[in-house]
């Protein structure tokens, strides 16, 4: 998959993520499915983004970003069930987004 089309995909289900996360405050029915799609989608994007280079750092990284995509599923799952745990796993797996969108780029630019 060409880099173009992942990042339309992973900017896509991201909104898709957040509309789900937004709406599902106002207890509609389809925002489940809303945030469902997103989920999927970011770990469609996150599994044709795996790093395969010889920085060991760079992998873990990427691997993070992997499971706080799996955690952004588990999310969804709770969502489906009508409990709120959704939040917190939400709440880890942004922490994580955030940790590894500063990380990945400061480790690059190192080089090490």
């Amino acid at each position: 998959m060409s880099d173009k089309i992942r990042n339309i995909i992973l900017a896509v289900s991201a909104l898709l993520v957040l509309a789900g996360t937004a709406l599902y405050l106002f207890k509609l029915p389809f925002t489940v499915y809303i945030f469902a799609t997103g989920a999927v989608g970011l770990f469609i994007a996150r599994v044709t983004q795996l790093y395969n280079g010889p920085n060991f750092r760079l992998k873990r990284l990427y691997r993070i970003e992997l499971v706080a995509t799996l955690i952004i599923m588990g999310s969804a799952w709770f969502m489906f069930k009508g409990q709120n745990e959704w939040i917190l796993l939400l709440l880890v797996a942004a922490f994580l987004q955030l940790y590894t969108s500063f990380m990945i780029p400061k480790v690059e630019r190192n080089g090490k």
